[in-house]
Parts: C-alpha cells; sequence; structure tokens
C-alpha cells in the first residue's frame, strides 16, 4: 500500500513539475526559433504542446522515481541488530 501511495505521490508531483518545465522549454523554443505570435500561435504553441507532453513525462518519471525508491527503502534495514559479544 505504502509502495502505491507513494507512486501516486510522484505522479502528481512529477506531473507538475514537467508541466512547469514544458512551459520553460516551451518559452524557449518560442525564443530560439523566432516563432511567430500571430494570432496567439507560439502560446498557443506552448501550452497545447509543451506543458501537456512535460507533464506527460514529468508525471511517468516521477511515478517510477518514487516507486523505485518505496521498493528499495522496503529491502533497507532500519535498524541494525544488536551485536553478541562472545562470553570469555
Amino acid at each position: 500500500m505504502k509502495i502505491a501511495l507513494l507512486a501516486l505521490l510522484g505522479l502528481a508531483l512529477g506531473t507538475l513539475g514537467g508541466a512547469a518545465l514544458g512551459i520553460g522549454a516551451g518559452l524557449a523554443w518560442v525564443e530560439i526559433f523566432k516563432t511567430s505570435s500571430f494570432e496567439g500561435y507560439s502560446g498557443m504553441l506552448v501550452f497545447f504542446t509543451f506543458m501537456p507532453a512535460g507533464a506527460a513525462i514529468g508525471g511517468i518519471g516521477g511515478a517510477l522515481l518514487f516507486g523505485i525508491l518505496s521498493i528499495r527503502d522496503a529491502e533497507i534495514a532500519i535498524e541494525r541488530e544488536p551485536v553478541h559479544h562472545r562470553e570469555r
């Protein structure tokens, strides 16, 4: 259950982060390649192409990352076993 909840958290956070990075990449694309702003074409390019693509990639990546981290966390021993000293 913990793995599924952390994967959903990773999906949500990854989607938000990926969308933000997608907007940044789209704005950079518009500036670098001098995309036309006629009738809002550059804005539509950013918000209908780059933002959804970034959100999808970020969501999948975040879910995988958090899922793998939660699986590995279950394998790591949290407490060490006490060391038994030999009787002399």
